[in-house]
């Protein structure tokens, strides 16, 4: 994966955890169930550090 690649796909997890966590804040507040956007949002979390590991090697 290049440099370039690294970092489009960081830029789109960064993008699709606001959503996600958009849509927790709104669930939360009606009570609804969290429990899988958290999930969501813990794994997109470690994928992020993985890349951002990546990108300091690159």
């Amino acid at each position: 994966m290049t440099e370039q690649e690294i970092r489009d796909q960081i830029a789109f997890l960064k993008s699709d955890y606001v959503r996600i966590q958009g849509d927790l804040d709104k669930l939360e507040a009606a009570g609804g169930n969290i429990q899988n956007a958290e999930q969501q949002l813990a794994r997109m979390e470690e994928e992020l550090k993985v890349l951002n590991k990546k990108l300091a090697e690159a």
